[in-house]
């Protein structure tokens, strides 16, 4: 595990993407118009983006002891990714996760997440070695509190870059994850969690972003539900509104965002091209049903020539 360039701590799941006309009303049936079958779960998408984008990415998450765990982490190996740290849960089935998508890009969610397939503390405390070598930790806030803390702490011990993503769902556990952050992405509801109203414009986008930054992150990015992208760090800021980009599925937007995020951080990129990375990675994955990234060099280009350069 030498060498890994980025390590995402967060969910591997597997996920069964629908594609449908519409969602069927009670005692009703409709056909299935498009079916994919991936290695999924956020903690995955990520590490399936940053291995795209040319990065050494590891995963540290938990499957169960059972065939699907074998699928998720052959199919993430040829993925390019370092799976030596997902931990086999035994007596727990892998996670499973079904996105119904709509002919209108409306998801709905159905998930099985058992609680076994949860990070706990034990867990990453375990992983310190791999954790405290990557050079960059991305920790998603829908693990348990104690074990997003423990990533983030042995990231900050270690001098790594650490990448939150999400808000905790104790909001009392916030204080400390952004003192230990040095990036922050949070969607609309996230924000909303953290500091009470989500962000409506740029104005109160950007606002947000900078009461975030005043706890801990030297950079934060802030979701506009529909409009764009607020990034805000000690000496600027810049709001980077969505292309227009015709929408099949929005649910790995986050995923790609984050990643090209990362990478360009690690490139040492100026925050301004930081921001336009990130929103031309979600742009870039939008346009196909499923979380699971598609960041080739001419998608990603296409995107930036949709995004203003100031």
């Amino acid at each position: 595990m030498a060498g890994l360039d980025a390590l995402v701590v967060g969910q591997v799941c597997r996920d069964l993407v629908l594609v449908v006309d519409e969602v069927p009303g009670p005692s009703r049936t409709a056909p299935v118009r498009r079916r994919r079958e991936l290695l999924g779960g956020k903690g995955a998408n990520q590490a399936v983006g940053l291995a795209q984008l040319g990065v050494r990415p590891g995963l540290l998450g938990v499957v169960g002891e059972d065939e699907v765990g074998d699928r998720l982490l052959g199919q993430a190996r040829s993925d390019g990714i370092d799976v030596a740290p997902v931990l086999r849960r035994a007596g727990t089935p892998s996670a499973l996760i079904v996105d119904v998508v709509d002919a209108d890009a409306h998801w709905r969610y159905l998930e099985d997440i058992p609680e076994a397939t949860l990070l706990t503390e034990a867990d990453v405390t375990g992983a310190a070695e791999v954790l405290s070598a990557a050079r960059a930790v991305l920790v998603q806030l829908q693990q348990p509190l104690p074990a997003a803390l423990a990533a983030a702490r042995c990231a900050r011990e270690a001098d790594r870059l650490v990448v939150l993503d999400g808000a905790p769902a104790d909001p009392a556990g916030a204080t400390e994850l952004l003192a230990l952050a040095d990036v922050l992405r949070a969607d609309a509801r996230e924000v909303e969690l953290i500091v009470g109203d989500p962000p409506k414009d740029a104005g109160t986008g950007l606002r947000a972003g900078r009461e975030l930054l005043a706890r801990g992150p030297s950079l934060v990015a802030v979701e506009v539900a529909g409009e764009g992208n607020a990034f805000v760090w000690p000496d600027g800021e810049r709001f980077v509104p969505i292309s227009d980009t015709p929408t099949v599925d929005t649910t790995g937007a986050g995923d790609a965002f984050v990643a090209a995020l990362t990478v360009s951080l690690l490139r040492g990129e100026p925050y301004e091209q930081v921001a336009r990375h990130a929103v031309a990675a979600a742009g870039a994955t939008v346009g196909h049903p499923g979380g699971r990234p598609a960041l080739t060099p001419a998608a990603i280009d296409e995107q930036l020539a949709r995004i203003p350069a100031r």
